[in-house]
């Protein structure tokens, strides 16, 4: 999408998705600036503003991937888990939407269940950014409880659809708060800090199948309960 074009907040959620191929196409930090004042509107309990973030691009983004790299080559010993990315126990109908999303990513590279090389291959290019020439971290103090995590999810959203606004992709990544330790020491953020996230940001690579394929969403019926209508 252009970046001059004009786009509805409509619009901007239906074509933001979780882009996992992205080209060498330079950012500009202009319009990153211009998304994250923007974001600065998102909506926060007692205007607390929870939110902190650290940008990176060029060495400073590849010394994370680095230091990543090494914690996974030591195996489920290199984990330094933040916090549960998803419940434990986990049931149904979460568990089967979860299953079914990552069944239908690796259906459209190609890669088939039974080839546990080529799916592993596809997971870590996770902590590549998948090519992402910009990588944000998202991190809070300590203090900070659920109301919080939510409202940085307010404005990661945010953030999210304003790139879209001006032509960018993203793919948020809770993925990297396994390795939070590792990350908070090579970015020099203090023990009282927890990561929440990473947020990939460049160009979408357009032709790549694993942008184009269909993300499912369940209908009405099985979120909202109407009353008194």
């Amino acid at each position: 999408m252009p970046a001059n074009e004009a786009v509805s907040v409509t619009e901007a959620l239906h074509r933001r998705r979780s882009v996992r191929a992205f080209s060498d196409k330079p950012v500009d930090p202009a319009v990153l600036e211009a998304v994250f004042a923007a974001a600065q509107r998102a909506p926060s309990g007692g205007n607390l503003q929870p939110w902190q973030a650290v940008v990176l691009t060029g060495a400073p983004w590849q010394r994370v991937k680095d230091a990543v790299a090494a914690r996974i080559a030591l195996g489920r010993e290199g984990y330094q888990p933040e916090y549960d990315i998803y419940p434990k126990g986990l049931t149904d109908p979460w568990e089967s939407r979860r299953f079914g999303v990552g069944e239908a990513l690796y259906a459209s590279l190609g890669i088939p269940r039974e080839d546990k090389k080529g799916r592993l291959a596809q997971f870590m290019d996770n902590y590549r950014g998948f090519g992402a020439p910009v990588m944000l971290f998202l991190h809070c103090s300590r203090i900070m409880g659920p109301p919080q995590w939510s409202d940085m999810g307010m404005w990661l959203q945010s953030v999210m659809l304003l790139l879209v606004e001006h032509g960018l992709a993203s793919c948020p990544q809770e993925c990297w708060a396994m390795y939070g330790v590792t990350i908070r020491e090579t970015l020099d953020l203090g023990e009282d800090q927890i990561l929440f996230t990473g947020l990939a940001i460049g160009h979408a690579d357009e032709d790549a199948a694993v942008n184009q394929w269909p993300v499912p969403r369940v209908g009405l019926d099985e979120v909202i309960d109407w009353r008194g209508f």
